[in-house]
């Protein structure tokens, strides 16, 4: 896939799927539009993924001063 943005990949996945619940297409073309839509999903994945390892949140002490903390996610 070439280097696209975040937002045309997700447009182009909701495109996808709203073309594939019409349950218009032939199973050929059904067939093509999820092996695309699935490297869309990837790729938006992949980036939000990237994105969550890039946020820092900023905390404030008790004394007033601010730290810098990575992100942590809840599992």
């Amino acid at each position: 896939m070439a280097v696209e943005k975040f937002e045309t990949a997700l447009k182009k996945l909701e495109e996808i799927v709203r073309r594939l619940e019409e349950g218009t297409l032939s199973l050929d073309e059904s067939l093509k539009s999820f092996e695309e839509g699935v490297k869309h999903a990837a790729f938006c994945s992949s980036k939000l993924d990237e994105a969550e390892r890039k946020v820092e949140l900023l905390i404030k002490r008790k004394d007033g001063s601010f730290s810098r903390d990575p992100f942590l996610t809840e599992n």
